[in-house]
């Protein structure tokens, strides 16, 4: 059967979600440009027309799948409702729930990036974008009174290394953690961070 031909930005996403696809199965550092080609029934050479290398293939790879999460990162931050409701609802969904294909991506694009640089200083610039949007939405809510945070940058940090480090006990070790347990000790780290009790998150 022919395949129906796209224009080259739909090209280019359908390559991208094929790599993402790949990542999943076979890991950042293992992936081909014949893995990618093969799933799609296409040739090496239009992969490489597209993306020169594979180191340039997985880089792109991973940011688009990281920009369709920070897109839905976006929208929960920019409900209309108190800054701790939405910093609450933003921090839960970010937390690895135990079926994490994008938290999987995220690991693997972490240790493919301690030896391609392409990568690293695309998941570094993903990782910065993810602390500020979560630190402006802090500064608001403390300048609007709501709680006090000296600090919203730090805040941030804190709130996403603690979040980062639940998803690789999550998602390498089977079952290491209640969901229940973890989803506590995120609103704990929250309320703690933003100096109120814990039971005003859900006020």
């Amino acid at each position: 059967m022919a395949r129906v031909r796209l224009n080259v930005a739909e090209r280019r996403e359908e390559l991208l979600r094929a790599t993402v696809e790949q990542i999943e199965i076979r890991g950042a550092s293992s992936v081909r440009i014949a893995d990618v080609a093969s799933a799609l029934g296409v040739s090496n050479a239009l992969v490489l027309y597209h993306f020169s290398t594979k180191e340039k293939l997985v880089a792109a790879a991973f940011a688009y799948a990281a920009e369709a999460d920070l897109a839905h990162l976006r929208k929960l931050l920019a409900r209309r409702t108190t800054a701790v409701r939405r910093l609450r609802a933003a921090v839960r969904w970010y937390a690895p729930t135990g079926q994490a294909k994008g938290w999987r991506l995220w690991i693997e694009g972490w240790a493919a990036a301690l030896r391609e640089p392409a990568l690293r200083k695309v998941a570094g610039d993903l990782d910065q974008r993810w602390k500020t949007e979560l630190a402006e939405v802090i500064e608001e809510g403390a300048a609007a009174g709501e709680f006090q945070c000296a600090d919203p940058e730090s805040a941030a940090w804190r709130l996403t290394a603690l979040l980062d480090g639940l998803a690789v006990q999550m998602t390498s070790y089977e079952g290491p953690l209640p969901r229940a347990t973890m989803l506590r000790w995120t609103d704990e780290a929250l309320a703690r961070e933003l100096g109120i009790d814990e039971a005003a998150l859900t006020a």
